[in-house]
């Protein structure tokens, strides 16, 4: 394991980077964002980010966001993604993928000083909602809540392939798994509201562009059956969703399944209409306020946190100014 701290020229937090190995001798690209000067961390955050993407710029606003607002934030690039080792966009496994951020996330906690008192949660966008969701069921009692920002956990019905074409696609990943031949649409100009994300998406190496892959394709498929079928209705755990009404890549309507079919007694979904897929990074600035203002007021209220009198009167303006944004279902 190596470690370098990183100076981003913030000082309300400490960003750090490292590389760690996983269980296939892989290494894997793993960073940090630590409320500094000292303060103790009002929880640890865990990041899961979406597929062909990864965490230190795509998700480096939620990270400093969220250690601004108190917490302590880990992410880690899955094998084939980001800056870790494996063929860029390619998941051979999606169980292996969970259980690399089960060994690397519960290693942290294990690690920290009082870990194992602070709450934990995890967050996951997209494809990092299933992720999220299988770390839950792979430890139903560990985790203190999630926050899912347009989690893929199901396939919408009219996007489901014909049976014949799974067949034909299982068949496949034997013999050319790594082949880049599904054709898919342009996600990034579909989930990126705003030019600038879209063009940091482009320019950055480290995000996968190309068409998916046929053994990749096909783990996506499997795992968001095995959620629909087996999954949701088992999620037990507290969780806010956040959703844009207007997504193109998630269908709100699964976010939607997934609050109605959940067993959890502690579960928030808000819908946000006019909004897109990629709410924290790609929506209109005002928009991504607005989303996490009300996930940093969530994990506050969870983990024992509360507002301070000078924002609390701005919090309950900014709730009644945005009432007709969002539907906030409890």
């Amino acid at each position: 394991m190596s470690k370098c701290s990183v100076d981003d020229g913030i000082r309300d937090h400490d960003y750090q980077e490292e590389f760690v190995s996983n269980s296939r001798g892989m290494s894997l690209f793993a960073c940090r964002w630590i409320p500094s000067n000292g303060k103790p961390a009002k929880a640890l955050v865990f990041l899961c980010h979406g597929y062909a993407v990864e965490c230190s710029v795509t998700m480096r606003d939620t990270g400093e966001r969220l250690a601004r607002a108190g917490y302590a934030v880990y992410g880690v690039d899955y094998e084939g993604h980001g800056k870790s080792d494996g063929l860029q966009g390619y998941v051979p496994s999606f169980d292996a993928l969970v259980q690399d951020c089960d060994a690397f996330f519960t290693a942290v906690v294990a690690s920290t000083r009082s870990g194992d008192k602070l709450p934990r949660f995890l967050l996951g966008e997209s494809m990092g909602g299933a992720v999220a969701l299988l770390l839950h069921r792979a430890r139903p009692s560990y985790w203190s809540g999630a926050v899912l920002v347009a989690p893929m956990c199901k396939i919408a019905e009219e996007m489901k392939p014909h049976p014949v074409v799974v067949r034909v696609l299982k068949a496949m990943t034997s013999i050319v798994p790594a082949w880049r031949i599904v054709p898919s649409k342009d996600v990034i100009d579909a989930a990126h509201r705003t030019q600038e994300s879209r063009d940091e998406i482009r320019r950055n190496p480290c995000c996968y562009k190309g068409k998916p892959r046929v053994k990749t394709a096909f783990e996506l498929l499997r795992v968001s059956l095995h959620l629909e079928n087996d999954v949701l209705p088992r999620v037990s755990l507290p969780f806010l969703i956040v959703h844009g009404g207007d997504d193109k890549v998630t269908d709100p309507a699964v976010s939607e399944l997934l609050y109605r079919s959940a067993a959890s007694q502690d579960k928030t979904l808000n819908l946000y209409p006019g909004m897109w897929h990629a709410l924290t990074f790609g929506e209109l600035p005002e928009n991504v306020n607005t989303v996490f203002t009300d996930i940093i007021s969530w994990l506050d209220r969870r983990s024992g946190s509360s507002v301070p009198t000078s924002e609390a009167a701005d919090e309950q303006e900014r709730k009644a100014k945005h009432d007709e944004l969002h539907c906030d279902k409890q």
